[in-house]
């Protein structure tokens, strides 16, 4: 298949800039992917959409503020570094601005100095490997001094940075948030326990290529890039019970998705594991425990779409999306939600 089969035309009015004020207010499209019939309801409506025995499986990885703006040394010209992957002995893989100001050996400082960094080596596609260095605790000084990395479409400043973290995030490491999981609420998840529906948590650690648009010609060519993640023994204890006792497997995002794929068996099986995963997902592959899944709505020619299409098909993911576009739905990362089930 080609990457522009995965296009559509979307206008830049209703890419989503700011979160709205209620986190379950948020639109809900609901998709049934064995006829494509499609529905319109609010996220808070989800509730009505499960039933007892099934599980929902959520990623509890919580976004690091991993952007950071100082200046370079000396001189003073203005920088900007995000922090991608820790490689360990206080060694981050980074994207830098001004690139071409800040080769292996240029330094930098930090708000009010307390934290100082150098580039330690320059990488085949571009990014750095820099060493910081500081007083503490690393991730002390990223919380005081780190601003939310929101995606490149987002060119409103946010105003509560909890907004771009889901209500249940805990395991810091995520250079993105896994966006489909901002529409719930702590009330909202204990409305969905009460009716039999149980929770589980997985965590994958969100990285920046999940934004990047596929640019070859064919989508087999596409490389995929790593992540980390895992699974839980009470976890994968859950999803096998669900799915023994004839109950649905629902995934809240597309890391969800990936880290469950990546790790099940042939025949859905899950064991705890943990570590990483390029799986890459677009139509033709064969889901093995995913029954249901809640996402947002995706870049065009992005993995994402990609694996959505997977999922439900091609035509009908192209459909509700031209369909979401003339009911006006918000898109992107603080848009409107689908239910796919």
């Amino acid at each position: 298949m080609k990457t522009s089969d995965f296009t559509y035309d979307l206008p830049q009015e209703l890419i989503a800039q700011t979160p709205i004020e209620r986190r379950d207010g948020s639109r809900l499209m609901t998709l049934d992917r064995r006829t494509g019939e499609t529905g319109h309801r609010h996220f808070y409506d989800l509730p009505s959409l499960l039933r007892p025995g099934d599980c929902l499986i959520m990623n509890d990885s919580r976004v690091l503020p991993a952007r950071l703006l100082g200046r370079r040394l000396p001189g003073g010209g203005a920088c900007e570094v995000l922090l991608l992957t820790d490689r360990g002995d206080n060694i981050w893989e980074c994207l830098v601005r001004p690139g071409r100001k800040l080769r292996t050996g240029a330094r930098m400082t930090f708000g009010d100095g307390s934290l100082a960094a150098e580039v330690v080596k320059e990488e085949a596609d571009g990014n750095r490997l820099v060493r910081f260095e500081y007083e503490g605790i690393f991730l002390e000084v990223l919380e005081r001094l780190g601003k939310m990395p929101l995606p490149p479409y987002i060119k409103e400043e946010l105003q509560d940075q909890e907004r771009y973290q889901t209500v249940y995030s805990k395991v810091l490491g995520s250079a993105a948030a896994p966006t489909a999981g901002l529409h719930f609420t702590p009330e909202l998840l204990k409305e969905i326990e009460a009716q039999g529906v149980n929770l589980g948590y997985v965590t994958l650690h969100v990285g920046l290529g999940t934004f990047r648009p596929v640019k070859e010609e064919a989508i087999e060519d596409h490389e995929m890039h790593s992540e980390f993640c895992t699974i839980s023994p009470e976890t994968a204890e859950l999803i096998n019970r669900t799915r023994a006792n004839g109950g649905r497997v629902i995934c809240v995002g597309t890391t969800s998705c990936r880290t469950l794929e990546s790790w099940a068996a042939e025949d859905g099986h899950m064991e705890p594991r943990s570590g990483w995963t390029n799986i890459y997902i677009y139509p033709g592959y064969r889901f093995k425990v995913m029954d249901g899944l809640v996402t947002n709505f995706h870049l065009p020619e992005s993995t994402l779409i990609m694996l959505v299409s997977a999922f439900a098909g091609r035509e009908a993911i192209l459909n509700a999306y031209r369909e979401a576009v003339r009911e006006r739905y918000r898109f992107f990362s603080f848009g409107d939600a689908m239910f796919i089930s």
